[in-house]
C-alpha cells in the first residue's frame, strides 16, 4: 500500500460571493508544492456558512460543480469540500468528492446545526459515504457531524486492514468560540476509530460577525497530532503512512472488543 498525500487549505472566505471564492481558491490550488492525491476545502467553500439557501444554491453540474471538475482534472488530484445544492426543491449542504477523471461521489450533511437554524433551511442526509482512493478507504463528513461519535463509528471487521475506513475527514466552518471542542473531538475520533482524522476549517470573519480561527489539523490513530495550524492562511501537504496505521491496529486491536450495532435512519 502506498502512502496517501493530502493537502489542507485553510483560508478566509468571501461572504456569499461564489465568484470571488472560486477565483481565490483557484490561485491557492496552483500554489500547492508538488503532486498530491487529495485536496480538502472547508465547508461551504464558495459562500461561507450561510442559511440563505434559496439565494445561494446551485443545481448539480453548474458553476461550482464544474469548477471542481476542472480543478481536479488540472491538478490530477481529488478535490473535496461542501457547498449548497438545490435538488428536487430541497436544499442540501452537500460534500462533493470530485475525481480527476470527472467521476464523483456526494455526501449530504447528516447533522444540521440547529443553533444556527440549519435544520430549518436544509434537508438532512441519510447515508454515510466511504470512498476508496489509492486503496485507502476514506469517510468524509461535515462540521457538526463531528459531535456525533455513533455516526462516525468505524465499524469493526475481522482484520486490521478490513476496517470500514482508514481516514476520517471533517470539512468545517467551526467558530473560534467553540474551538476547544473541535480540537478535542478530532483527536478523540482518531483514537476511538483507529483511524487518521483530518479537520479542515476556515479562518476570518463571516457576514454574521462570527470569527473563525482555523485549527485545521491531522491526527494519527494513536491520537498524535501530526499537523496543527492556528488562525493563519495555510496550504499544507503531508503524507499519511498506511504501514504505520496497520502496525498500530495489529498492536492495539481495540476493534476486536467493539460493541456491535447497526444504525437506523
Amino acid at each position: 500500500m502506498q502512502d496517501l498525500t493530502v493537502t489542507l487549505l485553510q483560508t478566509p472566505l468571501h461572504w456569499q460571493d461564489s465568484g470571488a471564492n472560486l477565483a481565490m481558491l483557484e490561485e491557492k490550488l496552483w500554489q500547492i508544492p508538488g503532486p498530491t492525491d487529495l485536496i480538502i476545502l472547508p465547508e461551504m467553500f464558495n459562500s461561507g456558512f450561510s442559511m440563505e439557501a434559496e439565494k445561494l444554491a446551485e443545481p448539480m453540474n453548474l458553476t461550482t460543480f464544474r469548477w471542481m471538475k476542472q480543478m481536479a482534472a488540472q491538478t490530477g488530484a481529488v478535490i473535496t469540500g461542501s457547498f449548497i445544492i438545490k435538488e428536487q426543491n430541497r436544499f442540501y449542504n452537500r460534500l462533493i468528492w470530485m475525481q480527476p477523471d470527472g467521476r464523483f461521489e456526494k455526501y449530504d450533511k447528516r447533522h444540521l446545526f440547529r443553533m444556527a437554524q440549519e435544520h430549518d433551511h436544509f434537508s438532512q442526509g441519510d447515508d454515510r459515504l466511504v470512498i476508496t482512493l489509492k486503496n485507502w478507504k476514506i469517510c468524509p463528513m461535515i462540521c457538526y457531524d463531528l459531535r456525533f461519535p455513533v455516526w462516525s463509528r468505524n465499524n469493526a471487521k475481522e482484520g486490521p486492514g478490513l476496517m470500514e475506513y482508514d481516514v476520517l475527514i471533517y470539512v468545517a466552518n467551526w467558530p473560534a468560540a467553540r474551538i476547544s471542542a473541535w480540537d478535542t473531538l478530532l483527536k478523540a475520533r482518531a483514537m476511538e476509530n483507529l483511524s487518521y482524522s483530518i479537520g479542515v476549517n476556515r479562518i476570518g470573519e463571516d457576514g454574521n460577525n462570527i470569527l473563525y480561527n482555523g485549527h485545521s489539523q491531522v491526527h494519527s490513530p494513536k491520537g498524535e497530532t501530526l499537523y496543527h495550524i492556528d488562525g493563519e492562511e495555510a496550504i499544507h501537504t503531508m503524507s499519511l503512512s498506511y504501514e504505520s496505521l496497520i502496525s498500530f491496529r495489529k498492536k492495539f486491536p481495540t476493534y476486536l472488543d467493539a460493541d456491535r450495532f447497526t444504525l437506523e435512519n
